[in-house]
């Protein structure tokens, strides 16, 4: 990333004449908007809303890419069994081959199963499903072709079948190469006008200095792809003329996030802490960031994902936050999971819950409210492992913390039962919230919930971890536990949030019974 330097000279402000010291730390700057801005929004960050699985699975967006991913699959079914069945019959006209058309066909559609499942996965793995605007082009389809072809005649070939030659896989090759290439370039020019009749099109802002800001405001209007009309500008310097309407300077941005849909970085000298507050303010108002190549692919580079255009190749910096096909993946997988563990568990959830009754006074279960996904709290279930009078114990006790941070531990804490040492040392305790996993307040993976006293000793950019649900165990478990320095364990849970997959919580959930039996920082 090239710092603002090297265009400002030192001392300079593209800004204006305020003080340095107020955009040196991006952390401090964010802490301080984010405060004001969730002010402003009645209290609550986009990304963390709380939106029900019924609603997601209805929410308009992620319909729409169904429907256009099935589309797309069934159009290449049909066009992977047309390069088939035509491949077939010109090597019968060309040969003189006396198989007839009804033996090419029945042949066709022996072979196509097999065929369509690798091409089908294959496809999607390549992203070429995903919506246009982040489709890849015909280069990507001609290599997952390829490799459909390869696996299929390696297959064939394990099958045991006999070719007289290979022409079959690579004439089906060709002929289904240009017929997918085709058929999608039609398919996205009909959707292009289908949207085009609707109105449909994304307003833009465009942030920047004054010739990026001209060149890509002329290359939108030229792109056939990204259909991004530019309704404004901020500009870092003196304001052109270019005949797009000036919404005046970047800490107002917000004041418009209402009258557009996304904003476009297009300079690329762009300051870098400017950058960080500005995805942030983005993010936290659900409106879409993308940057203009050269811009900051150094800085962002794990979080960009590349738009294709013909015109304008963009890179879209997206929101930590698992929403659409994600959050329906993980639910679904909570929901399963956290039913079969507490069947397989049920015998031990029994055995102990008569163990904390014989051996202490007080109930079973402790409900601890602890602030989960957007900082709303909910009732944490636990096993009780400390006497009944815990919580006015522990100002006494404040000074005897082990731990750095926000959270509170000690090794040898006076308030546990006798049964609690043992429960807590092998994460027993935590049993119980597989029903707050069921119940949705939280997930098998994810965050550790922090007690609310140790919520409200989180700096301001901590807090970045309520975005998602909390979880049963996290990076935090697999990874030191409480041996950890406390933002250490914060940058875990960031990494966890920008690198998540369904594969990623099962290689997690495995990862911890190996933690829990080390009993490395559990207490």
């Amino acid at each position: 990333m090239t710092q603002s330097t090297v265009k400002n000279p030192p001392g300079s402000n593209p800004r204006g004449p305020k003080a340095d010291s107020e955009i040196e730390d991006p952390l401090a700057r964010m802490a301080t908007e984010s405060a004001t801005f969730s002010r402003e929004a009645n209290g609550r960050d986009v990304r963390a809303q709380r939106k029900s699985m019924l609603r997601m699975l209805f929410d308009r967006r992620l319909v729409m890419r169904f429907v256009n991913g099935v589309v797309l699959a069934l159009l290449d079914l049909v066009l992977l069994f047309s390069a088939l069945l035509i491949a077939l019959r010109v090597k019968t006209l060309l040969v003189v081959d006396p198989t007839t058309f009804d033996q090419s066909f029945d042949y066709a559609v022996e072979v196509l199963p097999f065929a369509a499942l690798v091409m089908l996965l294959l496809f999607a793995g390549d992203g070429l499903y995903k919506p246009r605007n982040l489709r890849p082009g015909s280069a990507r389809i001609l290599g997952a072709l390829f490799k459909v072809t390869i696996v299929t005649l390696i297959f064939a070939e394990i099958e045991g079948q006999q070719f007289s030659s290979y022409y079959v896989f690579w004439a089906t090759f060709a002929i289904a190469s240009g017929l997918i290439i085709s058929a999608r370039f039609l398919y996205d020019r009909a959707a292009e006008e289908v949207e085009g009749a609707f109105g449909h099109e994304r307003r833009a802002v465009i942030v920047g200095s004054n010739a990026q800001i001209e060149a890509v405001a002329e290359a939108l209007t030229r792109a056939p792809v990204i259909k991004s009309k530019p309704v404004g500008f901020i500009s870092l310097e003196p304001r052109p003329a270019n005949g797009l309407k000036d919404l005046g300077s970047i800490d107002d941005i917000e004041q418009h996030f209402d009258e557009i849909d996304e904003v476009i970085i297009a300079d690329p000298f762009f300051p870098q802490n400017e950058a960080v507050v500005l995805v942030d303010r983005c993010h936290r108002y659900g409106v879409r960031l993308r940057v203009a190549p050269t811009t900051m692919e150094i800085l962002f580079a794990d979080a960009a994902e590349f738009v294709p255009g013909e015109t304008l190749p963009l890179f879209e910096l997206k929101a930590p936050v698992f929403e659409g096909a994600q959050f329906v993946a993980k639910r679904i997988f909570d929901i399963v999971v956290s039913t079969l563990l507490l069947i397989a568990f049920s015998p031990l959830l029994l055995a102990i819950t008569v163990i904390v009754k014989l051996t202490s006074r007080g109930p079973v279960f402790f409900r601890s409210p602890r602030p989960g996904l957007g900082g709303d709290p909910f009732s944490c279930i636990k096993f009780r492992t400390m006497v009944t009078n815990a919580d006015s114990m522990q100002d006494e006790l404040e000074d005897l913390n082990e731990a750095d941070g926000a959270i509170f531990k000690i090794r040898d804490d006076p308030r546990l039962t006798r049964p609690g040492g043992f429960l807590r040392r092998w994460s027993l305790d935590e049993l119980p919230q597989l029903f707050n996993v069921l119940k949705g307040d939280m997930s098998l993976v994810g965050p550790r919930p922090l007690p609310q006293r140790d919520f409200d000793k989180l700096d301001e950019w901590h807090k970045k971890r309520y975005l998602v649900l909390p979880g049963l165990t996290g990076l935090w478990q697999v990874s030191g536990r409480s041996e950890l320095e406390f933002d250490d364990l914060v940058r875990l849970d960031f990494l966890y949030i920008e690198r998540w997959s369904v594969f990623l919580d099962v290689v997690i959930m495995l990862r911890t019974i190996p933690a829990v039996l080390r009993k490395h920082g559990a207490y």
